[in-house]
């Protein structure tokens, strides 16, 4: 159980307020490490759950700050983003570009910053992004979320290729359906909701805390050789 040991790792953690991100700095934190949480929103509920397996760590912005508060980063979560609906048709700028911006370019830079880090010191590394399910599929209604989605499965192999030989591991986890406020209107409708259903072969959604055993994984030395991987947690739904 050594290689999936975080004790003494430093992981930032973008979007960890709730939901997701709040999941799955929850299970780098049981899995021992010390947590830096990155959010817009109020990040207390995360830091005083974390806070009760021991491990808590102030919100930061950037890798630097990340460093001088915890003294270390040994793993990136990009996981930070927003969505936005409306038909083809009326998608407007703004939504377009707030969610190119944040889903993707913001987790572009950031996990540059902590390579070039990572680089600068001579050090080991592990960024895990949050991709999705449209990082295969196109989606309704959701252009600007289903690029930045594809985007990033795309610099996720595209990192790796210039990354592994410095011992550097880029790869992704894909969610699939998962109770979460997002996810509340989807579910809330009768017809939506038993039709998600009906084609995941687990036949429920994704609880936040069904990640924790993926991201331990891409972070811990276990995925030491893992590279490039857009990992599915997905009830099975893209094998239909």
């Amino acid at each position: 159980m050594n290689l999936f040991d975080l004790t003494g790792k430093v992981a930032l953690v973008t979007g960890a307020a709730r939901g997701l991100g709040r999941g799955m700095a929850l299970g780098l934190a049981e899995a021992g490490a010390d947590i830096v949480v990155l959010d817009r929103e109020d990040v207390s509920e995360t830091v005083h759950a974390i806070t009760q397996v021991g491990r808590p760590e102030k919100a930061d912005a950037i890798v630097a700050e990340t460093v001088a508060i915890a003294g270390r980063i040994d793993t990136l979560v990009n996981n930070a983003g927003i969505i936005r609906r409306a038909p083809l048709l009326e998608f407007t700028e703004k939504d377009w570009q707030e969610v190119i911006d944040l889903d993707l370019s913001s987790a572009f830079y950031l996990a540059q910053a902590a390579a070039k880090h990572w680089v600068q010191h001579n050090q080991r590394g592990k960024i895990v992004q949050i991709a999705s399910l449209l990082s295969f599929q196109g989606g309704l209604l959701v252009p600007s979320y289903t690029a930045a989605k594809s985007g990033i499965a795309g610099i996720t192999r595209a990192m790796a290729n210039e990354l592994a030989p410095r011992g550097i591991n880029v790869n992704a986890i894909a969610p699939g359906y998962f109770s979460t406020e997002v996810t509340a209107g989807i579910r809330a409708n009768p017809d939506r909701n038993r039709a998600i259903l009906n084609r995941i072969p687990a036949e429920r959604w994704g609880d936040p805390d069904d990640l924790k055993g993926a991201v331990i994984f891409l972070a811990s030395p276990a995925s030491d050789y893992v590279h490039g991987t857009v990992l599915a947690v997905d009830g099975g739904w893209l094998t239909r």
